[in-house]
């Protein structure tokens, strides 16, 4: 992971130090607050033995998850190179209806049991504006993406009683190959979409948004969108297929 958030790093500085001086550059910082609702299912596996596939609703109980959200973001002309970070944890309290296996070990039918499933996203990216019509007040953006985003993943489950506690996490880079668009009003009030999907070495990542940016003042405003990721991880004995969705909404600053 920590490879990962030096490149992000490393990526926004590159950035900063490439844009000439007196160039149309555009920073731009992003913090949101987002509530998505996941579906799907999750296993751990270990050795010869196969991990009972759960159901993320029925089998665990598993609720939707608020949070906090940022992305930082640097558009130099055409290309736009940006930063995000979504943190992710869904918590579920459930009986189970019958024996699982979940990373070696069996939990019994009538077990209470606590879970966790952690999926926390770090993602770089460039996107190339093949067409950057600026003709004020009308501006419209479009072209192709690409990104990497880092999955950490985690599934945990314990019995209430503290009796049995089971874990497995894996660390999972996915790049993604897609578009993004962006039509505006000046700075004053602009739509925006994007979409990124690629399968790598038998993990998949697709992710949907859509947007909507307002700013009263030049330099500052707020934004609010609807999120939809497709999430198919199967590494080192954790497999994860899930989808989470919802809105979000927060503040913007721009210089």
């Amino acid at each position: 992971m920590f490879p990962i958030k030096r490149l992000l790093c490393s990526l926004v500085l590159f950035g900063l130090l490439a844009a000439p001086a007196g160039a149309d550059e555009i920073f731009s910082l992003k913090a949101g607050y987002f509530s998505l609702d996941p579906s799907g299912d999750v296993a751990v596996s270990t050795g010869d033995v196969s991990g009972t596939v759960l159901d993320l609703d029925d089998d665990l109980g598993i609720d939707k998850d608020h949070g906090f959200m940022a992305e930082v973001a640097l558009q130099l002309g055409s290309f736009r190179l940006f930063a995000a970070y979504l943190p992710v944890s869904f918590r579920g309290d459930s009986v189970l209806t019958e024996d699982i296996e979940f990373n070696g070990e069996t939990f019994v039918a009538g077990s209470r049991v606590e879970s966790e499933v952690k999926i926390d996203i770090y993602e770089a990216g460039l996107a190339w504006f093949l067409v950057d019509l600026d003709d004020l007040p009308l501006r419209v953006q479009l072209g192709p993406e690409a990104s990497v985003k880092y999955v950490d993943a985690r599934a945990e489950m314990q019995e209430s009683t503290f009796s049995m506690s089971e874990s497995e996490s894996v660390g999972v880079p996915i790049p993604s190959l897609g578009a993004r668009a962006r039509v505006a009003y000046g700075d004053y009030l602009g739509v925006l979409g994007r979409i990124g999907y690629l399968e790598y070495q038998g993990n998949s990542f697709m992710d949907l948004d859509a947007q909507v940016e307002f700013s009263p003042l030049p330099m500052v405003g707020v934004f609010a969108g609807y999120r939809y990721l497709d999430i198919d991880v199967d590494e080192n004995g954790l497999y994860i297929d899930a989808t989470l969705s919802g809105p979000y909404a927060g503040a913007l600053v721009r210089f």
